[in-house]
């Protein structure tokens, strides 16, 4: 005989939005939340459940099934073993599909609403949309900071966003999955501060963003938000003049595993990874880091699903602009100079704060090569804005106008670097 086809399962699915494969990794991150060992279902395994082929999972499935879905097994249509299931009506009596689906899913909803306290409300329902609705906001944070960078403003947006989805999962019921993304999203807001601080220099601040950050990731199981947090501290270290402790934080984000499922991911690490060893003077761990950072982003597929943060920066421009900040760190003027053209010739539009970075270390690579009034022309192209308000941008751009009176003094081409700053100053 037919088995009949788990329905209500089907339509839990659908509404929350799993798809088979989808599914079998939460419950497989379930059972090793609760056994502490991997779970070992696949798409396959959920199939056989809507199928109705197997009509009553085994204990630890189960258990890790109503974890995820807050709701348990029999209301999600299986059936304990030993307890007949209902005889099939006569075709004349059978129910239409489209109504049966509708009457089983109402009988869950009735039987969710029976199961709140008696004499008061049911409580809100968390679900998708919400995190999606943060998500948006998220977006916004990501193209706030590529156009201005560093600005309290955002660091403290982005804080307050992160305080707004963990406040979210006090406000009412929702599933594993649903909880899990809102402490990612709460990473990744906090994340941002934390990045909007490290570019700022307000360094001690960017710690306790940094620590707050790793907690949430750590509690969304998220490997990309958990990637962004340790590489961002590899790079705060970077700034702060502390390679040892730079390169052991980038370490963390380069050994989880989504480095070696996405080449892009890997691409970012290694790319960082170079920039690290400029720093500490290493030329051979620079050129060997770059090259494998080189070969991983040409492998990587632009058609896989990546995070918003990492789709809006992270591509070749952004690959040269570390090569150049590591070969400046080198000494290495002439390699500088030809990474920071590669860099702004393929920067996309909305990279500003890059464009202002990129331009002032090239102008620092053309003075150290003893072309004072190159590079003079080349700083003076970084926009009043970001001279004035970008700590990273105004500390590099205060050390260009210190060399080129050493390298030049008294020339016009000092002064007319003077008079150009003072206009900054009048701007802002």
């Amino acid at each position: 005989m037919d088995t009949a086809r788990n329905t209500v399962l089907e339509a839990w699915m659908t509404e929350h939005g799993y798809s088979s494969n989808s599914l079998a990794e939460a419950v497989n991150r379930a059972i090793e939340r609760l056994t502490g060992r991997p779970g070992g279902l696949d798409g396959s395994s959920v199939r056989a459940w809507k199928a109705g082929r197997v009509t009553w999972p085994k204990s630890a499935s189960r258990e890790a099934l109503e974890d995820v879905t807050a709701l348990p097994a029999v209301a999600l249509g299986f059936v304990p073993r030993g307890r007949p299931s209902s005889t099939p009506a006569p075709p004349q009596q059978q129910e239409d599909p489209d109504m049966k689906r509708r009457t089983l899913v109402g009988s869950i909803a009735a039987a969710a609403a029976a199961a709140a306290a008696p004499g008061t409300a049911s409580p809100r329902r968390i679900g998708m949309s919400d995190v999606n609705r943060l998500n948006k906001r998220f977006a916004e944070i990501i193209a706030s900071d590529h156009r201005h960078g560093g600005q309290l403003g955002i660091e403290q947006r982005a804080a307050a966003l992160a305080d707004e989805a963990l406040n979210l999962q006090n406000a009412g019921n929702a599933t594993q999955r649903v909880r899990s993304n809102l402490y990612a999203s709460a990473a990744a807001f906090r994340s941002s501060a934390m990045w909007a601080a490290i570019d700022g220099r307000r360094y001690d601040i960017a710690k306790a963003h940094m620590r707050e950050a790793q907690a949430l990731a750590e509690m969304s199981g998220d490997q990309a938000i958990k990637f962004r947090i340790w590489s961002h501290a590899g790079t705060m270290y970077r700034h702060m003049g502390r390679p040892a402790d730079a390169f052991a934080a980038n370490d963390v984000a380069r050994n989880l595993h989504l480095t070696r499922r996405d080449p892009l991911f890997a691409s970012l690490g290694l790319a960082r990874q170079g920039a690290i060893h400029g720093t500490a003077q290493d030329r051979t761990g620079t050129r060997r880091a770059f090259e494998l950072a080189q070969d991983a982003i040409l492998r990587a597929d632009p058609a896989d699903y990546r995070p918003v943060w990492m789709l809006a920066f992270y591509d070749q421009a952004e690959l040269d602009s570390l090569a150049l900040s590591a070969h400046l760190a080198l000494g290495d003027y002439s390699t500088a100079e030809y990474h920071a053209h590669r860099c702004l010739a393929a920067l996309r539009p909305h990279m500003i704060r890059s464009r202002a970075i990129t331009t002032t270390r090239l102008a620092h690579a053309q003075l150290a090569q003893g072309a004072p009034d190159a590079a003079t022309a080349t700083a003076t192209k970084v926009p009043a804005e970001a001279a004035t308000q970008h700590a990273r941008v105004t500390r590099m751009l205060q050390e260009f106008g210190a060399a080129l009176r050493a390298t030049a003094p008294g020339s016009s081409t000092a002064q007319t670097w003077t008079e150009h700053t003072a206009t900054w100053r009048m701007a802002a």
